[in-house]
């Protein structure tokens, strides 16, 4: 599949190799969301050194280093070296006696420190002394968070201050899943990113059925010889370390436990145990922590965690409760299960998206642009009060906008649209918005029978606006 997006992350990276001195990037990212073929492309663009780290013993592992070093440097392929300083330090001499500028990349380094504790230290004193000497530039990557915030963030860390780049890879936007795939039709866009979510990986696999979603969904997650049927369970068990015990949480959350005390009862666990495991679940990417608009991210006491990815919710809404069922059920029986839980995912998926496109409206010329630029958008609740779909407010605080979300695989007629207008009128402003002085209202529908761009004084935003937001 051809690379698409990654624009600021590639210039962050390309700017690195044009420092006289060099530097060190640390990537994170969860697992699939695209960090290796990122350094990939950037490699390749600078002629660098790309290695990638598996868990196996120190020396097989120094190995496999030196081996991919011999590839630039052939000193390294009959060479022995005892220790990772000895071998970093003829990396630094050869490339000054070839004045090469690396990038060297070290993916997957959690593995590396894993069996060999000592390298963060081993590597901050090389990229202090040999490396910065050399002019050379270095990139480490991994996938857990929570092992490589702490090698680089944590103060008492070797790491501590040394990144001239620090780059958390995220999963890619709608308009880059339009772009790679090719699927022209709005509509079906959003479809098939109701199954694959942002993660290039996932693409890459459902690629070869095109705008054929069900027949992608079934051939790629349902079946159980799929390459996606067992995809939770090896991303807990490639953590460092594995994180395996945290699948009852992700379990409870897939089946509609939002709330701590809700988690908690599902799981028979007390809810004071459950900060630690939501928090290291954010960190991997797959658990969202989500606040009503407005409100501070540490206060909310209203906070609710969802399933981040759409590809998670889809997995733990149709395979983690119908293991049994799939494992003997027939083609036929697994779509018509995919069929069920679609409209409800999809609702899910559209609404996100939506959200999403608020903010990245920015620089187009469509109406709701010119009211902005506008804050990323959320939901807003309290209690048994009215709930909004879409709450943002402009940065300059004049403007608050209020959008109301629905999902419909046909065309929604007129009369529908004017009566969730109604609605979303009679709602009132949340208190996030209550100083501004004027309220753009907005209905997000994939497509509109007659077309429509404005109705009761509300604009009618579809699928194909949303899609393109952010191109």
């Amino acid at each position: 599949m051809e690379f698409v997006g990654r624009n600021a992350e590639m210039e962050r990276l390309d700017g690195l190799c044009r420092r006289r001195h060099g530097g060190l990037a640390v990537l994170t990212g969860r697992r699939r969301v695209g960090k290796t073929r990122l350094l990939v492309e950037w490699n390749r663009r600078h002629g660098g050194l790309y290695t990638v780290a598996d868990q196996s013993a120190p020396e097989i592992q120094r190995r496999y280093f030196c081996e991919a070093l011999a590839s630039r440097f052939p000193v390294f392929q009959e060479a022995t070296f005892r220790d990772w300083r000895s071998i970093l330090k003829a990396l630094a001499q050869q490339a000054e006696a070839d004045h090469w500028k690396g990038p060297v990349i070290l993916d997957e380094f959690p593995f590396l420190v894993t069996s060999s504790p000592e390298l963060p230290s081993v590597l901050q004193h090389w990229i202090d002394q040999e490396a910065v000497h050399a002019g050379l530039v270095v990139a480490i990557a991994g996938s857990s968070q929570r092992m490589m915030h702490g090698l680089v963030l944590d103060s008492s860390a070797p790491l501590y201050g040394r990144a001239v780049e620090m780059i958390e890879v995220k999963p890619l936007r709608m308009a880059d899943f339009t772009a790679a795939t090719g699927i022209s039709d709005p509509v079906t866009c959003v479809k098939a990113y109701t199954a694959w979510g942002g993660i290039p990986r996932y693409w890459e696999l459902a690629e070869p059925f095109a705008s054929r979603v069900d027949e992608a969904v079934d051939r790629c997650v349902l079946d159980p010889l799929a390459p996606l049927h067992a995809e939770p369970d090896r991303l807990l068990l490639d953590e460092v370390p594995p994180a395996l015990a945290l699948r009852p949480i992700l379990d409870a959350i897939g089946l509609g436990a939002h709330r701590p005390s809700e988690i908690a009862a599902r799981i028979g666990q007390p809810p004071t145990s459950l900060a630690r495991p939501l928090t290291r679940l954010a960190e991997m990417g797959l658990v969202h922590r989500e606040v009503p608009f407005g409100e501070s991210e540490k206060a909310a006491k209203r906070a609710l965690y969802r399933i981040a990815d759409p590809f998670m919710r889809l997995w733990f809404r149709t395979v983690a409760p119908h293991r049994a069922l799939l494992a003997q059920a027939p083609a036929a029986v697994r779509r018509k299960l995919w069929e069920g839980a679609r409209p409800g995912l999809s609702a899910a998926a559209w609404e996100e998206l939506c959200r999403q496109s608020v903010a990245l409206v920015a620089g187009s010329r469509t109406p709701l642009a010119r009211r902005g630029p506008w804050l990323p958008a959320g939901r807003y609740w309290q209690g048994k009060g009215p709930e909004w779909d879409v709450v943002s407010r402009a940065l300059d605080g004049k403007c608050g906008l209020l959008g109301e979300v629905k999902w419909s695989e046909r065309p929604v007629r007129p009369a529908e649209l004017r009566r969730v207008a109604g609605e979303l009128r009679r709602k009132g402003v949340p208190p996030a918005l209550s100083e501004a002085s004027e309220i753009v209202y907005c209905l997000f529908v994939p497509t509109s029978e007659g077309g429509e761009k404005e109705i009761e004084g509300m604009l009618v935003i579809d699928a194909a606006a949303v899609t393109a937001a952010g191109a």
